[in-house]
């Protein structure tokens, strides 16, 4: 009997006790029956004090009659491989997969044949991981890892259903020289890419020169007027320049019709329009007033102080690209005029093809050859860049 259960018993015990004393005192109880009573008070504390020694103690006082046993050890089945090659999506680029791999028998028939189960579950998980690997592109290694490690996370028996396997701290990558080969592949198909566009654009901007700029003079002239439509006398005086150019693109000699406004170097005395500058050749004076002198000063004419000069083939075929565009690239800018100096120089006109090809033939070293010319260059040559300022002027 516990102390507790004592100390609950004798408790009960004394109020049983005063409530007796209370009601024989309120009744005046005879004294037989006050014997009676205390009587009654006795047998059952005592019975109550017997009860509870006879029972059985129970609870976690009570300890087992042997000691307690080791708690046998989990046995883990599981193994490691490392730089196992799998294969891609592209040939000869494989991934290089490591993993740890975990697995547990299955229940067999006693006659059942041993066997290897490190090596059955290798191979259940190495053939999983191939079914996944050969789908992915060796770009997204990361992504195929990811991939891989949800697909491996779960244990599936073998096909033998002697195993279930599964792998954990899967990791995928590529060797060194793959990752290197396949960085320098990209970047050459990328630059492929742009430079495929390029010669695209280019292409199609020698198409619509070739087929429909110059295609004649009067799809030239229209061009030019539909871009300056605001000068028109200037379109005029431009009449021959504009027929040279377009014969020269397409091969052919200038038409009879326009013959007359082309500036001819072996003709000094031809007279164009009706007139004739210092015996050379030249459209109407209005045309050359636009140009600017060497020094940076316009042209007079009539005034005794400097006579019109005529502009050079040279000098309108760089008009004529700055309008046209061209003047943003300047490899295509020499690519086109180099094809107007072959032009002429098939025609017989070899000065002016000669005169084209020095002043363009040279990308980028336009600026330094202008600047180291001497005072006795002609106006034209020099003023390459002074034929698009002039419009502006």
């Amino acid at each position: 009997m516990s102390s507790g259960h004592k100390t609950a018993t004798v408790f009960l015990t004394v109020i049983c006790a005063l409530l007796l004393v209370i009601a024989g005192l309120s009744l005046q109880w005879p004294v037989w029956a006050w014997s009676a009573s205390a009587a009654v008070l006795v047998t059952g504390s005592a019975a109550a004090f017997w009860s509870d020694s006879r029972r059985r103690p129970s609870g976690p006082w009570e300890y087992p009659a042997h000691p307690d046993l080791p708690v046998p050890p989990v046995e883990r089945w599981e193994r490691t491989v490392a730089g196992v090659a799998l294969p891609s999506s592209v040939p000869d680029y494989d991934f290089l997969f490591s993993a740890t791999i975990r697995w547990r028998p299955l229940a067999a028939a006693v006659d059942a044949p041993r066997v290897n189960a490190g090596g059955l579950a290798v191979d259940a998980v190495l053939a999983r991981a191939r079914a996944v690997t050969a789908r992915q592109n060796p770009h997204h290694s990361t992504l195929a890892q990811h991939q891989l490690d949800g697909a491996l996370g779960t244990m599936e028996p073998d096909v033998t259903d002697r195993v279930e396997a599964m792998a954990e701290n899967v990791t995928l990558q590529l060797s060194d020289a793959d990752r290197e080969r396949l960085t320098k592949l990209s970047t050459v198909r990328k630059d492929e890419d742009v430079w495929e566009h390029e010669r695209n654009y280019e292409r199609s901007k020698r198409t619509y020169l070739g087929n429909e700029v110059l295609k004649d003079t009067g799809s030239a002239v229209v061009w030019w007027m539909a871009k300056h439509d605001d000068r028109i006398e200037k379109t005029v005086d431009l009449i021959g320049p504009l027929a040279q150019l377009s014969s020269a693109a397409n091969n052919q000699e200038v038409p009879e019709l326009f013959r007359h406004l082309v500036a001819r170097p072996d003709a000094p005395g031809e007279r164009v329009n009706g007139e004739s500058v210092n015996g050379s050749t030249a459209p109407h004076g209005a045309y050359f007033s636009s140009f600017a002198a060497p020094d940076g000063q316009p042209f007079r004419d009539g005034d005794g102080e400097r006579e019109p000069e005529e502009p050079d083939v040279p000098t309108v075929l760089g008009s004529f690209m700055d309008d046209a565009g061209l003047a943003r690239d300047e490899y295509v800018r020499a690519l086109f005029a180099r094809r107007i100096a072959d032009c002429l120089a098939a025609e017989g006109c070899e000065e002016a093809a000669s005169a084209i090809r020095r002043r363009f033939d040279s990308p980028g070293t336009a600026g330094d050859e202008s600047a180291g010319d001497s005072d006795e260059e002609a106006p034209g040559e020099a003023g390459g860049a002074g034929y698009g300022t002039s419009e502006g002027g």
